[in-house]
């Protein structure tokens, strides 16, 4: 019978189409968050790489940029540490206007728009920009045509020019497409924006984890033992409940100190009110119940019967208000950021990103703040939807 209710539940889900469209954008949305920096155009921790001549570029941007390879040892990483860290640059990009060569040396004209402007030149030898040389004996000789030098791993090299320039044209001379353009740092928005659900997904996730285990136990302990243990901890909730919320939150954090970690406890401390208050009612009616009476002249414990009789059939409504806390710790999370006191730069998080931005709504770039509050409404509706979904389709009146 458990499994034919649950089999007509999962029906009744996927015929509501509005729960099923918020079910496929919070899996997408889960995806790009599990794969992260493996589908992100820039790979480096954050997608904090930084290019301030190409700031606040139009979605659609191409630029074209030179390859400097970094003298400095980098660590290989392996495919999961890729997806969860991303992968630090053996390179340095240069966007540019101008690019030519003379004789060992690549000359590049800084990028800038304004083509009448003062030129900005850069000259890198070709060795420089294809190997990592040792800074410790950073010498390049030149004779007869041969360049010859010695890289970070004391490996020597012997190079023709005609070799180091035909492998700057083809390797190192690339050209950058920013899908949604670049933000005031130069960074490539598309990155930052899709980094930004691993923030929202992780406040989400692990500030309804604290609350419901908060709440599970505060609400049953209340509710099952009544007396003294209910007195007190209904004081203790209508006191947390009195607490403007928002209010709360800034409050926890600026105790426990700003940062990623702390946006999760402070997010979770201020939601086990309504789960404790939910879980309280549903176990007063239970607990009622002749199967639990019947467990009481069993000899059956105390925390037996919460655990093994009473929590599994409180879980359906606290399932529902678990997608309600999911949407509001999201957007919770993202006032924060946007306050200055929640997730840090240069950690990507859509409430930061819209602080950055919402004063480029006058300079007719107004989607650098638009995207990400667009990604913001996306999820808080899809969890809603889901909420709405799973309150009808678990509701045992339709069976």
């Amino acid at each position: 019978m458990p499994n034919t209710t649950s089999f007509n539940a999962w029906n009744r889900f996927l015929r509501n189409p509005l729960a099923l469209s918020g079910m496929i954008i919070i899996l997408i949305a889960l995806l790009a968050a599990i794969l992260g920096y493996l589908i992100v155009p820039d790979k480096s921790l954050y997608a904090n790489q930084q290019h301030i001549e190409i700031a606040a570029r139009k979605p659609g941007f191409r630029v074209r940029m030179l390859k400097v390879c970094k003298n400095e040892h980098m660590e290989d990483r392996g495919l999961v540490r890729r997806m969860l860290f991303g992968q630090k640059s053996r390179f340095r990009f240069i966007p540019f206007n101008e690019v030519s060569m003379i004789k060992d040396s690549v000359v590049v004209v800084d990028f800038n728009e304004d083509l009448s402007a003062v030129k900005f030149i850069r000259s890198f030898h070709l060795a420089d920009v294809i190997y990592p040389l040792d800074p410790g004996n950073k010498q390049v000789q030149v004779r007869d045509g041969m360049v010859s030098f010695t890289d970070i791993d004391r490996v020597f090299h012997q190079v023709s020019i005609e070799d180091l320039q035909q492998s700057v044209r083809e390797e190192h001379i690339i050209e950058r497409h920013f899908v949604l353009g670049t933000d005031r740092f130069g960074r490539d928005f598309y990155s930052r924006l899709l980094l930004g659900t691993r923030v929202s997904l992780s406040v989400g996730f692990i500030s309804v984890s604290i609350s419901l285990l908060i709440g599970l136990i505060l609400g049953s302990v209340a509710g099952y033992f009544r007396g003294r243990a209910d007195d007190i901890i209904m004081w203790f909730i209508n006191v947390v409940w009195s607490i403007p919320t928002l209010l709360l939150v800034i409050a926890i954090t600026l105790a426990l100190g700003k940062g990623f970690w702390q946006v999760f406890v402070a997010v979770g401390l201020t939601m086990w009110v309504e789960v404790a208050r939910v879980v309280r009612g549903q176990v007063l009616g239970i607990r009622e119940k002749e199967f639990i009476q019947a467990a009481k002249s069993l000899g059956y414990s105390s925390v037996r019967i919460l655990f093994r009789h009473i929590l599994p059939n409180v879980i359906t409504p606290v399932i529902i208000i678990s997608a309600a806390n999911f949407a509001s710790a999201i957007l919770m999370e993202a006032g924060l950021s946007f306050l200055g006191i929640g997730v840090q730069p240069p950690i990507p998080s859509w409430g930061t990103m819209i602080k950055d931005h919402y004063g480029f709504i006058i300079v007719n770039k107004a989607y650098l703040a638009f995207l990400p509050g667009l990604a913001i409404m996306l999820m808080v509706l899809s969890f809603t939807m889901v909420g709405n979904g799973l309150r009808d389709a678990l509701d045992v009146r339709r069976e």
